[in-house]
């Protein structure tokens, strides 16, 4: 079955049972963060196409039509949307480090940031169209945030911690033991220590480590690699910073970069890395010795 099924100017995505505007400029211009929110109110109060709960998408939910494989626009080469602006989408995740900035994505070459809330960025509205449906996991955060940074009711603001929207990341999640921590939601088992060289490296030297502990069958097992880029950020929790990881977790020394095994697809002298502090995907030039690594098996 093909991913995304479009219909009267929507496109239901089978992958994650969200269902999208097919024109991706519905606003024609960019808006200002409460802006955006206050556009897919009208939204729902038009019905537009049917439906009264279209909601500006959260971190996850959004970078879940991303393609790292693709540029202008970083989207899967199938995809049957118009108008996509080949540049920055709100999402309704503040950054909670800085909560009068909210998160968003280039749709140019897939970069995770954050920006004020006055500033101006396109939207993208989106609605869960299968209830239940395990595409996309919640992003963790709980609270809500005005165009200042001040906490405030979530109800009716429609951001991210008032929705809280997909898949819950049910504790406990982790298992540690025998120097492993285990992650019950992915699957992936990953070092307790997330900096098992003591130093930041560049990227090949970050591989070679990781081909060692193979050789080597560090902690008893063979199969180490670095991880993805979408598996470093699934580590996340956006109501968290510093680092950016769910509470109580049980990793020790986590540093501020990691390195991923993503080449960019924009330019393949660099390679995605995780900016753990808060919770950026961007990138790091490959040569320099700016990153740390996280073996993943």
């Amino acid at each position: 079955m093909d991913r995304f099924q479009t219909n009267q100017g929507t496109v239901l995505d089978s992958g994650t049972g969200l269902m999208w505007t097919r024109d991706a400029a519905m606003a024609e211009f960019p808006l200002s963060w409460s802006e955006a929110l206050t556009f897919v109110k009208e939204m729902n109060a038009s019905r537009f196409a049917g439906h009264a709960d279209w909601k500006l998408p959260h971190r996850r939910e959004l970078q879940s039509l991303v393609s790292y494989e693709t540029i202008t626009p970083s989207l899967p080469a199938e995809h049957p949307f118009e108008n996509v602006f080949h540049g920055y989408y709100w999402t309704s995740t503040t950054c909670v480090r800085l909560p009068d900035q909210a998160w968003y994505i280039h749709l140019g070459g897939a970069r995770v940031f954050k920006g004020m809330k006055s500033n101006a960025y396109m939207v993208w509205p989106v609605r869960v169209a299968e209830e239940g449906h395990g595409g996309v996991f919640q992003t963790g955060q709980h609270r809500c945030y005005d165009e200042r940074g001040e906490w405030i009711a979530c109800l009716g603001t429609g951001q991210d911690g008032e929705l809280q929207a997909g898949a819950p990341i049910a504790g406990p999640r982790f298992e540690a033991g025998h120097g492993l921590v285990h992650d019950r939601v992915t699957g992936l088992t990953w070092l307790q220590d997330a900096n098992p060289e003591g130093i930041t490296v560049d990227w090949q030297t970050a591989l070679d480590r990781v081909a060692r502990m193979n050789h080597s069958r560090a902690h008893g097992f063979s199969g180490w690699r670095l991880p993805t880029v979408a598996e470093l950020e699934l580590l996340t929790d956006m109501d968290r910073h510093s680092p950016a990881l769910p509470a109580g977790h049980p990793f020790a020394r986590v540093q501020d970069f990691y390195w991923s095994a993503t080449t960019s697809a924009y330019d393949p002298r660099y390679a995605w890395a995780l900016y753990a502090k808060d919770g950026v995907v961007g990138v790091g030039y490959k040569p320099l010795k700016e990153f740390c690594f996280w073996p993943v098996r």
